[in-house]
């Protein structure tokens, strides 16, 4: 119903091997249980002790004394800024989102002993924390702030960047986090249309200037930046626009002006400058507003499920399927951090956002937090996100299979398919863990939808239309059972990452083919 990390939304992906299914969502639940920032933080300070012991050793040509203190300089520079603009613009500044924009900053620009470098260094970093208040419009940043800060510091003559991380004996570290922050982002797709793209045209650009191409493309992996970049630059999420093919784009266009030789007055082609070019024409496309949002009302669905209603301050543009991303500081955050994802269970064009979300008993800080909010509370979201939505095609039937805490996403496409007379013909495959878990009940049932339960509970009087399967387990034999022409349907697949990853792949060797996926991480 609600989840507390990242959504991953597929379509039409490779079959794997069964082993290779469990790996995937074993992955899942195991990313899941980290909130992003903590997942960055880590993974980037991980580099960094690498870096430091390649340095000692001799293996990196980078005195090792200087890669500490100007990691010391970025870190303060980079908090004492945040905080200090925190104050001026009235907001509660992050500071996983300050020490990041340090980190990356000690891999971008060159590290230095000496005074008037790392005065440079600190202001580099002072830049890139303003930018996520002065280049930004109502919340929403216009540029990465870390490649804002190189850029400007480069230009100033304050800062060299050097990208030192693009070496050799980097690159096997640097691969293996970059995949999984691009996996934990789910943006393993655009992060590798960008490397291609930058690899094909930087290999061409040496191989045009003499050197052989397999000559050449060893020196592009192992002395550029690009891996570097597509994992830790190009993800960074309040830049990029909302759909996966707006974020393909995103990727290609970063990838040509970051590869392709080009000057234009004092500029050249680099990662930073295409960086910035990129998130320009990415909020051209995107939510270009932070939401602000107005709790209406909370209600109780289930003994583990809360509905949330907000009134947001101008309307949202969204669609079926989608979801949010709330942020909510509050005193003593765990490990999961301030932010999570919610998906919409209101239909596109209502006046008001629903967001369904579970509420154990052993819950999250954030959700601890979410739930302590009283009418009147207001809080922001970052933008809305995903690509689990419905086809344009008005000739496609749906079945939807909600696997557990699933349904929210459905209820909000059965709402829209309602308003536009489709809902009839839909099937809906829902399964809980109890009778009692059966929630927006009364919702599904105004949209006309079949609906098949399974519960291991008789969940007694059901409404017209509604059919009890049993207790048994969900599987694509009860898929079939409960939908006899799936087959000829678009199904949609809703739940936790097990759960998903192994129907669909029972579904697909059933002989279903058309299958869309979401799965919910970190609930």
């Amino acid at each position: 119903m609600g989840q507390d990390a990242v959504r991953r939304h597929a379509a039409g992906e490779p079959r794997l091997p069964r082993r290779g299914v469990h790996m995937i969502a074993r992955l899942d639940r195991l990313l899941g249980r980290v909130s992003m920032y903590l997942l960055v933080v880590g993974v980037l300070g991980t580099l960094s002790v690498v870096a430091l012991v390649l340095a000692l050793t001799g293996v990196l040509f980078l005195d090792p004394l200087a890669i500490l203190v100007s990691a010391v300089v970025l870190s303060a520079a980079s908090l004492l800024a945040n905080q200090a603009l925190g104050l001026l613009f009235r907001v509660r500044p992050s500071t996983a989102s300050g020490v990041i924009t340090a980190q990356l900053l000690l891999f971008v620009l060159e590290p230095t002993l000496d005074p008037a470098g790392l005065v440079g260094l600190a202001l580099a970093a002072a830049v890139a924390a303003a930018s996520k208040y002065l280049i930004a419009w109502r919340g929403r940043h216009l540029v990465n702030p870390a490649a804002a800060g190189a850029l400007v510091a480069g230009l100033a003559g304050l800062a060299f960047s050097s990208w030192w991380i693009g070496t050799l004996p980097m690159l096997p570290f640097v691969a293996v986090g970059a995949l999984l922050i691009l996996w934990r982002t789910r943006r393993l797709g655009m992060g590798l249309g960008y490397l291609v793209v930058g690899t094909v045209i930087s290999t061409t650009v040496f191989a045009v200037n003499g050197l052989a191409v397999p000559g050449a493309l060893v020196t592009v992996l192992g002395s550029t930046p690009l891996v570097f970049v597509a994992g830790f630059m190009l993800s960074e999420p309040l830049t990029l626009p909302p759909r996966r093919w707006q974020r393909m784009a995103y990727a290609v266009i970063v990838a040509v002006l970051s590869t392709v030789p080009y000057a234009i007055g004092t500029l050249r082609t680099t990662p930073e400058f295409a960086l910035v070019v990129g998130g320009a024409l990415a909020f051209l496309v995107g939510q270009r507003r932070a939401v602000r949002l107005e709790l209406v009302e909370k209600r109780q669905l289930t003994a583990t499920a809360w509905e949330f209603r907000f009134r947001p301050a101008a309307p949202v543009r969204f669609a079926a399927g989608q979801y949010l991303e709330l942020t909510l500081p509050h005193a003593r955050p765990d490990r999961g951090g301030i932010r999570r994802v919610f998906s919409i269970a209101s239909a596109p064009g209502e006046a008001e956002l629903a967001l369904g979300v579970r509420i154990r008993a052993q819950a999250s800080s954030f959700k601890r937090a979410l739930l302590a909010l009283e009418p009147g509370g207001r809080l922001r979201a970052t933008g809305v996100w995903g690509d689990f939505v419905l086809p344009r095609s008005a000739s496609t039937r749906f079945a939807f299979v909600a696997a557990g805490i699933g349904i929210t996403p459905f209820v909000s496409q059965l709402r829209a398919l309602a308003d536009a007379g489709r809902a009839a013909d839909a099937e809906l495959l829902y399964a809980v863990r109890a009778a009692s878990e059966l929630a927006y009940r009364d919702e599904l049932a105004a949209t006309g939808c079949r609906v098949s339960v399974l519960s291991p509970d008789d969940p007694g009087a059901l409404p017209d239309g509604w059919t009890w399967l049993g207790s048994d387990a969900l599987s694509a034999e009860l898929v079939h059972e409960a939908i006899p022409d799936a087959a000829a349907r678009t199904v949609y697949l809703s739940g936790a990452p097990s759960d998903v990853a192994r129907l669909r792949r029972a579904l697909r060797a059933s002989g279903i083919r058309r299958i869309r996926t979401d799965v919910f991480l970190g609930y």
